[in-house]
């Protein structure tokens, strides 16, 4: 796949410099899987280690003889299983005799000098990668076997050493930092003064994800349009690995089981892609409870996500905000502009999800009004978003017409998306287009069976901002490729007319609900 292949070069040219580097990307970007491809594409050059921390017994970590032996114990696996040559038999031999507790109790610097010893009988020069690092950071034994791997690396120019050391798993820098060097509490630079963090990124792009689906194809001859697949995926997931899988997955193993589809050919469709999205949306899976244990851990972060799903207000991208920098590492954020952008719509629509679901938002007089309200808007398997409009402006106006406008503005989107909610649930998806976001409006595309409803939120600025707002959403009709688009706008005039109007803008029509 090209997006490999491009990450592929870009840790090959940091290994072929002789770098120290980090790779801090969550496991669900196939950081694990790239690393083992890597290997593999590094052997005809260079003796490649690749050990990971992951299930490690606790006890491991209880002194220093553990866990150099089972440190001694993964290199030795490595190079009997991994089949690595060049390593003379007498050092592998040692390896051994000291990995099962033969030999005398090993201390770092005997471990130490069998680094070096591998490192300068080695018929190739020798890189070290790590997987999980910090599954073992929080113990003491394992800081100071990383800062010993950054002594033996600044003195590579005097004695044999690693030609590159790759850390990969590493999200809690500052804290290993610390425990290597805590006589410089406090200092700000980089952890070993020699490593730099590996910034390719490793999204799948819409060519990654059609290459995928073509070798999907040359096997199951389903007759899908890849290109309209692939980019609907991307649109959804903005080639997140794990999002990307995930839904072809779906597709392939559930959806074209189902007797709704019966089959891969009508499984591999845009309706087959909306049906797995509903389903990923719904299941409990390692990505989104990873994604909500940090929210829950967190309250200054889902503050923060709260404010920008429901309040559209900017929020900087602050490299020194710790909530934002440790979202942005697990990938459920981006830099957009300079400010804060949820990473995909899988991402949003789950969050929102999340939000709306909550007791005191299910015990909402909107909510509950849309329970009662919800079996009249299906007509002949077709959304009526008109006639949605009409009630949402009717139960408003009823519940909170004397609402002070600080509440409306921060609410107001809030309180549409959870009338909206149980009329879709289940069958339809939503989800607010990133690029209207907090421009005082936001637009909200509802699918429902294979058919879009844009929907344009905003804040009545007066009739010249509105203008403006109608040709906007007329540009957008056209994007889309829409004759018909909604609009809901939160006025403050003590005059407004309340109600549902229609607008005739050239070849379009735009209704209008006024609350």
């Amino acid at each position: 796949m090209s997006d490999i292949s491009e990450c592929l070069r870009a840790m090959k040219i940091y290994v072929d410099d002789g770098a120290y580097f980090t790779v801090n990307r969550a496991r669900q970007y196939g950081k694990t899987t790239t690393l083992n491809a890597l290997k593999r594409k590094l052997e005809n050059e260079y003796t490649v280690f690749l050990i990971s921390f992951e299930g490690i017994e606790e006890e491991v970590f209880a002194d220093t003889g553990s866990f150099c032996v089972r440190l001694l114990g993964l290199l030795h696996d490595t190079l009997n299983f991994g089949e690595v040559s060049g390593i003379p038999e007498d050092i592998r031999e040692e390896l051994y005799q000291r990995s099962v507790g033969v030999s005398q109790e090993v201390s770092f610097r005997i471990f130490t000098n069998m680094l070096i010893r591998i490192c300068q009988n080695a018929d190739k020069p020798v890189v070290l990668m790590i997987d999980e690092v910090d599954q073992a950071g929080n113990y003491q034994v394992f800081a100071t076997f990383l800062g010993v791997l950054r002594d033996m690396y600044l003195k590579r120019d005097t004695r044999p050493a690693f030609q590159s050391v790759i850390l990969a798993g590493v999200y809690d820098i500052k804290n290993l930092k610390e425990r290597i060097r805590p006589e410089k509490e406090g200092v700000s630079d980089s952890p070993w003064n020699i490593a730099a963090d590996f910034e390719v990124d490793m999204s799948l792009s819409v060519k990654g994800i059609a290459y995928m689906l073509q070798m999907y194809e040359n096997d199951h001859h389903t007759g899908m349009s890849i290109k309209v697949i692939s980019e609907m995926i991307y649109d959804y997931t903005s080639g997140y690995p794990f999002l990307v899988s995930r839904i072809c997955k779906l597709v392939d193993e559930v959806i074209a089981e189902s007797e709704e589809f019966a089959g891969k050919s009508a499984a591999w469709t845009k309706e087959g892609i909306q049906a797995a999205i509903r389903k990923l949306l719904m299941e409990r899976n390692t990505l989104f409870e990873s994604l909500m244990g940090k929210i829950d851990s967190n309250p200054e972060l889902e503050r923060m996500l709260y404010t920008l799903l429901f309040v559209g207000k900017d929020i900087p991208f602050n490299a020194d905000n710790q909530s934002i920098m440790s979202a942005a590492m697990f990938g459920f954020v981006k830099n957009r502009g300079g400010n804060v952008a949820l990473s995909n719509r899988i991402f949003e629509m789950r969050l929102y999800n999340r939000f709306l679901s909550v007791e005191e938002m299910r015990e909402s007089d909107i909510y509950r009004a849309s329970i009662y309200d919800k079996n009249q808007f299906i007509i002949g398997g077709h959304l009526n978003m008109r006639l949605v409009l009409e009630k949402f402006v009717e139960h408003f106006d009823e519940l909170y017409k004397d609402s002070e406008e600080k509440f409306i503005e921060e609410s107001g989107r809030k309180l549409f998306l959870l009338y909206l909610r149980p009329i879709i649930n289940g069958t339809g998806n939503y989800y607010i287009e990133s690029r209207t976001r907090s421009m005082g409006r936001t637009d909200v595309i509802v699918d429902y069976r294979g058919e879009q409803y844009i929907t344009e939120m905003k804040i009545w600025r007066g009739k010249e901002y509105n203008h403006r707002g109608e040709k906007q959403i007329v540009g957008y009709l056209k994007d889309y490729r829409q004759t018909t688009g909604y609009m809901l706008s939160f006025c403050f005039n003590k005059k407004k007319k309340v109600g549902v109007y229609e607008h005739v803008i050239g070849d379009k029509r735009v209704i209008e609900a006024v609350v």
